[in-house]
């Protein structure tokens, strides 16, 4: 009975907030954005989200769950898989069921060596959306609604090689052509120029002082991004150097969007792609070289 009305407040509380305050409409120069329906609080937490497609950092595949991306904590008990990687309980072994077991029929050295020995991150993405289609818990169309790259020529080559290893890995460990039909160099690159522009570096909040320790350490010695993830609703909204909103990851990879400062009812909602803290020079060359635009922002055109 005490759970029965424990649940029935927990509803109700989640019915009286109502929906989020939020609505996607076209801007006036760079497509679609996110708009407030409502005056907004600073601090307010305006929606949670969780990933489409992730996939941890390589070198950390026995210290982030393979599903959640939740980081382990000191003294955590490990749920090892028994295939080089780690979940961090039943709940996300079970979730990632279905990919997982396509993984693990599969030999994945020599993809794995090339994106290791070229520092790439994103393809593994790909490859586990693959997994994902081919598995039944995703359509190979998921990320279609997403704003693409732009391309260069240079980028397409070496995206051709990684389809082809891709591709003949999969036809090595026997799939049949009627589960890897979508399995196309157009399907390859169409989900890798939308990964390359929407995913999100992920860096977990520590939860404990040890952890902080440790976080301050990876940051020193290495990458201390947790993996990287591409969300539905996160990526429709736009850059600004000054922005009103961010994006936080408190335990795991389900994102959650709040208020960093008071926001107006039809007012834009913007996040910061990059480090707020670079000169304007310094914002302007990662935005262009890494997002495809210049930004017109207040504070890049005031010099900030």
């Amino acid at each position: 009975m005490f759970l029965s009305r424990r649940l029935l407040s927990t509803a109700a509380a989640a019915a009286a907030r109502g929906p989020p305050p939020i609505r996607v409409a076209l801007t006036e120069s760079v497509g679609r954005g996110i708009f407030a329906t409502r005056p907004v609080s600073a601090g307010e937490l305006l929606h949670s989200a969780q990933p489409l497609v992730s996939h941890p950092s390589p070198s950390l595949l026995h210290e982030v769950c393979y599903s959640c991306l939740r980081r382990k904590s000191g003294g955590e008990g490990r749920h090892a898989s028994g295939e080089g990687c780690y979940f961090c309980s039943d709940a996300c072994r079970e979730h990632a069921k279905g990919f997982h077991d396509v993984e693990k029929n599969v030999d994945w050295s020599f993809f794995d060596d090339h994106c290791s020995s070229r520092g790439l991150k994103y393809p593994y993405m790909a490859k586990r959306l693959a997994c994902m289609v081919i598995s039944g818990a995703a359509n190979a169309d998921c990320l279609n609604i997403l704003q693409p790259a732009r391309l260069h020529q240079g980028t397409l080559i070496e995206m051709e090689e990684e389809f082809e290893l891709l591709e003949s890995t999969f036809r090595k460990a026997g799939f049949q052509d009627e589960v890897t039909t979508f399995l196309t160099k157009e399907w390859y690159i169409n989900v890798l120029a939308r990964i390359r522009i929407n995913a999100f570096r992920i860096e977990l909040v520590a939860s404990s002082y040890e952890d902080l320790l440790s976080s301050a350490a990876a940051s020193v010695s290495c990458d201390a991004s947790v993996g990287n993830a591409v969300y539905m609703l996160p990526s429709f909204y736009n850059h600004d150097c000054d922005p009103n909103t961010h994006i936080v990851w408190l335990e795991n990879a389900d994102a959650k969007l709040k208020a960093l400062r008071d926001i107006e009812e039809g007012e834009e909602m913007r996040i910061c792609y990059i480090d707020t803290s670079m000169d304007v020079n310094a914002r302007q060359k990662i935005l262009a070289d890494g997002f495809g635009f210049e930004c017109h922002c207040l504070r890049c055109l005031s010099g900030d």
